[in-house]
């Protein structure tokens, strides 16, 4: 239903599953479980799997920090998007490897959840893709500190409001990873 004519695949996006990411984020055993479910889920029904990388001052290209966890490999054949934004569709190749696949609808995961997934999930629905988020493999750290909500009220909210987004020919919808069909 994307308003992106003459595509109609899926792809799944891993954004940011990086050691100085998510390594201290909320549920992330749990979490990188999930997505290396889908990861394997994608890769045997053929659909692309396109990585996203993340690196500015905090994380830089070739540190520790900015290589992704090891329970998560990328296959060679897999696009890898580096980003310096939050939303990844910002100065990347991300659409044109996106077109190239023939791809209308992205199944997002990842982290963080109030910063590089709500940034990517809306910056995909107003590029013209229908955007499923999956509820339970996107996660973020816990920044109440600073005044944001404890991380399972981020992650919660962000379901419910994407799960009740809407725009003009594109769908926005939130599954659980055991929900996901890639077709």
């Amino acid at each position: 239903m994307s308003t992106l004519e003459g595509r109609d695949a899926s792809a799944l996006l891993v954004i940011d599953v990086q050691n100085g990411v998510i390594g201290g984020a909320y549920r992330r055993d749990e979490v990188v479980g999930t997505i290396r479910s889908l990861v394997d889920r994608a890769r045997v029904e053929g659909v692309p799997v396109v990585w996203i990388q993340h690196s500015d001052e905090n994380i830089e290209e070739g540190t520790d920090a900015w290589q992704y966890v090891p329970e998560l490999v990328r296959a060679e054949s897999e696009p890898l998007v580096p980003k310096h934004y939050a939303d990844a569709f910002e100065e990347t190749a991300l659409e044109q490897v996106l077109a190239d696949a023939g791809v209308d609808r992205i199944v997002v995961t990842g982290s963080q959840t109030d910063e590089c997934i709500r940034s990517t999930i809306h910056g995909g629905l107003t590029r013209g893709y229908d955007v499923t988020l999956v509820g339970d493999a996107h996660t973020t750290e816990d920044l109440s500190e600073w005044g944001a909500p404890t991380p399972d009220l981020v992650v919660a909210h962000t379901n419910l409001y994407w799960g009740n987004h809407r725009a003009p020919g594109r769908e926005a919808a939130v599954v659980d990873a055991a929900e996901v069909r890639f077709s």
